[in-house]
């Protein structure tokens, strides 16, 4: 099973953006999304790194609370979870 984690736009260079979750930064595509993106949205990233949906941001903050919460509790480690 495949755990997609909001990750939040930083930068945007064309049809890429540079997002972040947990710390960590990567470049992902935005092909595949219709609408346009702006620096502090989120996003889901499918593995292969292609953005394929936005996500209320109140929604993806309350998820990556979770997330850390759940992280917290099992030792932190969120590549193993």
């Amino acid at each position: 099973m495949c755990l997609a984690v909001p990750s939040q736009v930083v930068a945007i260079d064309g049809a890429v953006a540079t997002v972040e979750a947990f710390g960590q930064r990567r470049n992902v595509s935005l092909m595949l999304l219709e609408d346009p993106v702006g620096v502090g949205d989120y996003l889901l990233v499918q593995p292969g790194g292609h953005a394929f949906e936005r996500v209320d941001p109140q929604a993806a903050r309350a998820s990556l609370a979770l997330i850390q919460e759940i992280l917290a509790r099992e030792g932190g480690d969120l590549i193993a979870w």
